[in-house]
């Protein structure tokens, strides 16, 4: 372990505790652990909405995907550009109007039951339910991914790596909430950004320049270029669904609603696309050039397949150990990133959904805001011990990106279409949104025990979107309150 590594590495854990602390000073009622009191401004929405999405799959998954198949990996990177283009552009300024005209909605169950006047706190409940259950193991899959790469790169073992990993992430999550979450994830994109971009140009600089490199790529691996290289129809569709998923994950959309005002999104659009689609050719990039530079000693041999690891490696053969240190913490950044905005997101429905709207309907808001911080740490060691139950000889990035992309099409299908119709169609009920969340849900469930090739999102978010408008049709129709709420949220939203 290398002194210089390491004390980088100390010194990026230290500052994220200090964000927190400083957040901790700010925060003083639920709508401010919850949504920053409505306070982000562009660029932090804009690149704490990527960092959060992404996770280890940017700096890990996709650079290991692109070394494995070549440019053929691709199709799920533009699937991803394409749904956060259109969350943006027609998600985010809608649910930021609508959020605050639905009773000044915090949480994404609590604007289901807002949208829809749902006195029976069903869809509420469920909801919640659906994020509690989903979140936890996601959750524990983002810490054991965090495990690993202490464990990789310090030499530690699994369970000492992996809690020192999640107490750094709890405390800073525990103390200053949404808004410590929010700036701890701008710093953590600036990091995942700028390592996206020296690692490529620095790779392929070493290899001789474009040209050369792409030269060695093909050499290699005659297919690497082809962009349609072992890719059949469905599974194309299949890697574009992916960008269906964007529109129901509520640790991405809650920083829509956390926006100042319904004005800065053009301007965190346009940082946040440029950030996504700079990053994601920049891991792409990592990926084609660790297949010319590792040539000599590949990554896949003998059965055994280590390309997850091709950016870490180029932080050991490319850079002194002060950058190496940055390198690593940019991808513990990514995993960080995502674990503690659904922790927040989890441990606002415990509160919000669960606490004040079942039990403690008359809590105060310091009452709810202390609920809040100790659900962080409920959910973060049940993740935990979910986590220490697993052997980590056996795990491998593939365990981990199944249970992921499993968890992402539970939210998309789930959520998905009911975000999208109850923004955009009068009409919409209560009884089709609660149709359509459990239509996806269960088709999430289910459709794997078909072995097709058929990605789960595809079927689960059409079966959920024709359940919505099939009960909106048959039951009864929306009251005038709700017309009127829909007609206000229209009349604010700057992209009507």
């Amino acid at each position: 372990m290398d002194t210089a590594t390491l004390v980088t590495f100390i010194v990026y854990l230290v500052g994220m505790l200090a964000i927190g602390i400083i957040s901790y000073r700010l925060t003083s009622n639920l709508s401010d652990y919850v949504l920053g009191g409505r306070s982000l401004k562009p660029g932090v929405a804009a690149l704490s909405a990527g960092a959060s999405d992404m996770s280890s799959w940017l700096l890990l998954g996709l650079p290991g995907a692109a070394y494995a198949s070549g440019l053929g990996s691709i199709w799920l990177a533009i699937g991803l550009t394409i749904g956060a283009y259109l969350n943006w552009k027609f998600v985010a300024s809608r649910l930021r109007s609508y959020t605050e005209v639905a009773n000044d909605s915090i949480t994404v169950p609590d604007f289901f039951e807002n949208r829809f006047k749902d006195g029976s706190r069903i869809l509420r409940v469920i909801s919640a339910l659906v994020i509690l259950i989903f979140f936890t193991f996601y959750t524990s899959s983002g810490l054991v991914g965090g495990a690993i790469l202490f464990q990789e790169s310090f030499e530690m073992s699994y369970n000492t790596a992996l809690l020192i990993g999640a107490i750094v992430i709890i405390s800073y999550t525990f103390l200053g909430g949404f808004l410590a979450v929010s700036w701890t994830d701008f710093i953590q994109g600036i990091l995942m950004f700028l390592a996206l971009v020296v690692a490529p140009i620095v790779a392929i600089t070493e290899l001789g320049g474009w040209g050369d490199t792409m030269d060695q790529v093909t050499a290699v691996n005659p297919e690497g270029l082809d962009l349609f290289a072992g890719a059949s129809a469905i599974g194309v569709i299949s890697l574009l669904a992916w960008g269906l998923g964007y529109f129901g994950q509520p640790h991405i959309i809650t920083r829509f609603m956390a926006l100042r005002s319904t004005k800065d999104v053009p301007k965190a659009r346009l940082i946040g696309m440029s950030w996504m689609i700079v990053s994601v050719a920049g891991a792409v990039l990592v990926g084609l050039a660790g297949i010319a530079y590792f040539a000599a000693d590949p990554l896949i041999a003998n059965g055994v397949d280590n390309s997850e690891k091709v950016f870490i490696l180029f932080t050991d053969v490319l850079f002194n150990p002060w950058v190496s240190g940055i390198l690593l913490a940019a991808i513990l950044s990514a995993i960080m990133s995502t674990i503690d905005s659904q922790l927040l997101v989890s441990s606002s429905a415990l509160a919000e959904d669960f606490y004040k709207a079942i039990l403690r309907k008359n809590a105060s808001d310091q009452e709810l805001v202390w609920v809040g911080r100790f659900g962080v740490i409920l959910i973060a060691v049940i993740a935990v011990l979910l986590a220490l139950g697993g052997n980590p000889a056996n795990e491998n990035a593939s365990s981990i990106l199944d249970l992921v992309s499993y968890a992402w099409a539970g939210f998309g299908s789930a959520f998905g279409p009911v975000i999208v119709l109850a923004l955009f169609w009068k009409g919409m009920t209560r009884n089709g949104a609660l149709a359509g969340m459990i239509t996806g849900a269960v088709t999430v469930v289910v459709w794997p025990m078909l072995e097709t090739e058929l990605y789960e999102m595809v079927p689960g978010f059409i079966l959920a979107t024709l359940a919505i408008i099939i009960f909106s049709k048959v039951g009864p129709q929306p009251s005038e309150e709700i017309k009127a709420e829909f007609d206000s949220a229209v009349a604010n939203d700057i992209t009507k």
